[in-house]
């Protein structure tokens, strides 16, 4: 394994950082203290500058070793490939071990560590800026730069403890999550320190998220790569939301969407702008630089770009455009969307792929300036066009030039899921105040949308949610489709998947159902596999941590599924 580190790491960080633990030397030495680093001109405002521009563009894990080494938003596609939303086109994939391959996800495996080293990596750098500003708290600008640190912190353990975590919360407060590392933490403690629970770890969270909240109340950002008060109100409805706490989800849901506006039929579908650049419905986003090391290593290749944006031109590069390795979408969820809908627009139509290639062209002239690049993504992955996704953009259309088309933003908030999650807080308290929100929602695009027809209440194994709750979630897999959100909701919700249908668009050998059985006796139904497990350094090490199982991969195909209930 590559790069074998624990959590034991970041509490040493932690303790060299920390006032009460550094030993102190005369600057002339070379060596300073952390109240000495804190109050050097402009040296604060960068370690706070390092925990917001570290999200994405700089390899965290193993250099340029890994394709999928390049921040934030990698862990979209892992987590959202372990559903049944986004498939891959092609069985051959670097992300393979979170679609199918789940016993590479094992303690012992190089990919285990990803999430572990990633998360923990950036919760260390937010405690190092906590610990910083804790003397100085009086000032103005380390009280925000700590605002900015709790919050981030709060999102990366929302992150990690919904990953981990073998039960929801709503479902289990005792059920574990990951180790608790803060500001405080000293060694010692890493030896023996326990998974918390979703209650002490939500708890944790709320804490972080009140202070944030209260630093922040005065911040004005410069742009959305970093945090302000709205993105806490966001984080709080999040959290809220996964509690079932639906007063407070629909409260902060409400707050987080002050000053935005949801995104127009042409910013949705926009060729040059689609998703890589910020508009007014973005609250939180990152961003990835001409200079940044996942661009301009490996042609580019280690980039969000490369995975998702399949209009780069033969003579470039790209696992998406040209090496066989597109993303796409289900197919029974696209032909749900109704064709008045203009998000299926953001998907390349089934029926290209029974059309001559000539007819082929003019058709796909409706989704991109350069048709024919979609047949060599086809060509190169040996399928069809069908299923093929659009929603993420080449920045300003530029086609043939990878390392410019893929310098992109990617969306961390944006304010359509905060008006979601108002609208299933406020229906599962208020039914008839819940429809109308949701019905407004999804008229902005599809005029003849009406949530109260329940048109795509699926169960996919739990019939336990309402007709109400499953036709938000049906919204949200639409709206929110490769941003990282399915395995969340799917494990929020206990839904079931199925990749085995008639026609479907999952490759062979991964076409498989779960759901409607309890495979742990703990009244859960969600593949057992969306439960990471915890790199076994940690175990070995920290002898109060225990671990998730190793999934184990089914040995065939299912039967094919009649029905989604």
């Amino acid at each position: 394994m590559k790069k074998i580190i624990s959590i034991l790491t970041a509490a040493v960080l932690v303790a060299m950082v920390s006032t009460g633990c550094i030993k102190e030397i005369d600057p002339q030495s070379g060596t300073i203290t952390a109240e000495q680093a804190a109050v050097a001109p402009g040296s604060f405002d960068n370690f706070v500058s390092t925990i917001t521009s570290s999200t994405c563009g700089t390899p965290q894990y193993s250099g340029t070793g890994y394709p999928m080494d390049y921040g934030y938003p990698n862990f979209y596609l892992m987590r959202d490939l372990m559903g049944q939303d986004v498939v891959y086109l092609h069985a051959y994939n670097w992300y393979l071990p979170w679609y199918g391959n789940f016993n590479y996800l094992g303690p012992t495996y190089a990919y285990c560590q990803f999430p572990w080293t990633y998360y923990y990596g950036w919760i260390k750098n937010c405690n190092t800026v906590i610990s910083m500003a804790a003397p100085y708290l009086e000032d103005e600008s380390f009280r925000q730069g700590a605002g900015i640190a709790y919050a981030m912190r709060a999102m990366y353990y929302m992150d990690i403890a919904r990953m981990f975590a073998q039960s929801s919360y709503a479902y289990d407060k005792e059920a574990e999550t990951v180790p608790i590392i803060d500001e405080n933490t000293i060694v010692g403690d890493s030896y023996a320190n326990a998974r918390a629970t979703n209650e002490v770890m939500w708890d944790f969270i709320l804490s972080d998220l009140d202070l944030a909240e209260e630093y922040l109340a005065d911040y004005v950002r410069s742009d959305v790569y970093t945090p302000d008060v709205t993105v806490v109100y966001g984080l709080k409805a999040r959290a809220y939301l996964t509690m079932e706490d639906w007063a407070n989800a629909q409260t902060y849901a409400k707050k987080a969407q002050s000053g935005y506006t949801p995104l127009t039929e042409s910013e949705f579908l926009s060729r040059e702008d689609g998703f890589n650049t910020p508009t007014d419905a973005w609250i939180y986003g990152c961003t990835f630089s001409s200079t940044d090391d996942c661009i301009l290593e490996n042609d580019g290749d280690s980039s969000w770009g490369s995975w998702m944006i399949i209009e780069v031109g033969p003579t470039g590069c790209g696992y998406a455009a040209n090496y066989g390795c597109p993303i796409g979408i289900d197919r029974h969820l696209y032909e749900s969307i109704p064709d008045t809908d203009y998000r299926k627009k953001t998907f390349i139509d089934f029926s290209i792929d029974e059309m001559s290639e000539e007819a082929g062209l003019e058709a796909l002239a409706e989704y991109g300036d350069q048709p024919e690049y979609f047949y060599v993504t086809a060509d190169a992955a040996y399928i069809g066009v069908g299923g093929l996704e659009v929603k993420f953009r080449p920045l300003g259309g530029e086609h043939e030039n990878q390392y410019t088309a893929w310098t992109v933003a990617v969306p961390m908030m944006r304010v359509e899921e905060m008006m979601l999650i108002e609208a299933e807080a406020a229906g599962m308290q208020n039914l008839s105040e819940g429809l109308s929100l949701l019905t407004t929602f999804g008229q902005r695009r599809d005029p003849s949308y009406n949530a109260s027809a329940y048109a795509h209440n699926e169960a996919y194994g739990n019939s336990s949610t309402s007709a109400f709750q499953n036709e938000v979630w049906w919204q949200r897999r639409v709206e929110l489709w490769g941003e990282g959100f399915a395995t969340f909701d799917i494990k929020r919700l206990n839904k079931g998947i199925i990749r085995s249908y008639p026609n479907t668009d999952h490759p062979e050998e991964y076409r498989w159902n779960y759901g409607d059985y309890d495979t742990n006796g703990d009244g859960m139904i969600y593949p057992g596999w969306m439960d990471l497990c915890i790199v076994q350094t940690e175990t070995n090490y920290n002898s109060a941590c225990t671990n998730n199982p190793t999934a184990v991969p089914p040995t065939s195909d299912s039967a094919e599924a009649t029905s989604f209930n």
